[in-house]
């Protein structure tokens, strides 16, 4: 049996009617640039998130550059980010002239260690950006804790948890801004690149808005510099379909990792993911722990001989980066986030995944663990 590790095709095909109809209205209506069907997002998707804003923009990372510039962070201040994390949530702080500083994460939920944070801190420290990774929250209370106690601003990375929730209450309204990603392989994906900002101060949401879109509150009337981050009106008429469905898709990815999980949790040698008793995961990502780099490569190689795909995330950790090299880190500096680098498989996670392919996936990876 085949399991691809995401099938864009099928969940095309399980809405296609409501898709097609969707971008007609905007080649009807020739609203390609922000417009109504871009508005009727934002405003959908909020409500989803119960925040009072929704700036959408063209990427995730396009998010957190403006979240960070509407916060006013810029050269020569540092921002506290995971290094257990896809690269955009550092390119973002590089892009305003700051500085990333890394941080461990917790060895059981992959998130952003908040006891390890306070010794990050300098007198040039102004933000921290929390990451909800793989599509789980990360320990929003105690950063916040931290947050206030040396006045630094907070950025929830969202951009792989849309819809999950941490002591009853959606992500994304939980600090002061908060970036989501509609890549088309995340949860809540677009049909080519797309991104949101959510807040509940309207300061932060005009700001936003206002560099989106080249900083011009009059046409040809420009207050300072500005960027081209609109999201298209396709884009937010496609999210705008899929959002209606997201809240079934997510129990389907949350009723397929519960039964990985079960499988999974007697077996000695693997390492199921952990979901936080006061959140709701909601599993852009299935991460599989195993006991060394040469059996996670080997479990990769066996599942791929039975037609089963699978994945690496964030193989590199980004403070070892080329890119962040002049920043002085070296292996052994963050060894949660070496461990998870080296350890972790991605097994396939869909809501289109068959009963038969779910088991089939069990099946292989319980053949490979008994061996």
């Amino acid at each position: 049996m085949k399991v691809p590790f995401l099938d864009l095709r099928a969940q095309y095909h399980s809405i296609k009617d409501e898709v097609d109809a969707a971008v007609l209205k905007v080649l009807e209506s020739t609203a390609y640039a922000s417009g109504p069907f871009v508005e009727e997002f934002e405003k959908n998707y909020a409500a989803a998130h119960d925040v009072t804003h929704c700036v959408a923009v063209n990427s995730g990372t396009s998010a957190l550059h403006l979240a960070l510039l509407a916060l006013g962070i810029g050269q020569g201040d540092e921002v506290i980010i995971p290094a257990h994390t896809f690269v955009a949530t550092a390119w973002a702080v590089s892009y305003v002239g700051a500085t990333p500083v890394f941080c461990d994460v917790t060895n059981d939920t992959y998130t952003l260690d908040p006891l390890k944070i306070e010794a990050k801190i300098t007198d040039r420290t102004k933000a921290i950006i929390p990451v909800h990774l793989y599509g789980q929250p990360a320990d929003m209370d105690t950063i916040m804790i931290v947050a206030e106690k040396y006045n630094l601003r907070v950025i929830e990375d969202a951009a792989q948890s849309h819809i999950a929730e941490y002591n009853g209450k959606k992500i994304g309204g939980l600090a002061d801004i908060a970036c989501f990603s509609f890549y088309p392989g995340k949860n809540l994906g677009a049909y080519g690149e797309g991104g949101a900002i959510t807040t509940n101060s309207d300061v932060l949401a005009e700001k936003c808005k206002l560099l989106r879109n080249h900083a011009q509150p009059v046409k040809y009337v420009h207050t300072e510099v500005g960027y081209n981050y609109r999201m298209d009106g396709i884009q937010g008429a496609v999210l705008n379909v899929k959002l209606g469905h997201l809240a079934n898709w997510t129990e389907l990815r949350r009723s397929v990792a519960e039964r990985y999980t079960a499988a999974f949790s007697s077996i000695d040698g693997l390492t199921p993911p952990k979901e936080r008793d006061n959140t709701k995961h909601v599993y852009h990502l299935y991460e599989l722990g195993l006991e060394s780099q040469e059996k996670r490569d080997k479990l990769m190689e066996y599942l791929q001989s039975s037609e089963v795909q699978s994945g690496l995330h964030y193989p590199i950790p980004v403070h070892l980066q080329e890119a962040y090299r002049d920043l002085g880190y070296k292996a052994g500096d963050f060894p949660v986030t070496e461990w998870c680098a080296d350890n972790l498989l991605s097994l396939p996670m869909y809501p289109d995944m068959t009963d038969e392919m779910v088991e089939y996936v069990i099946k292989k990876v319980t053949e490979f663990a008994k061996k």
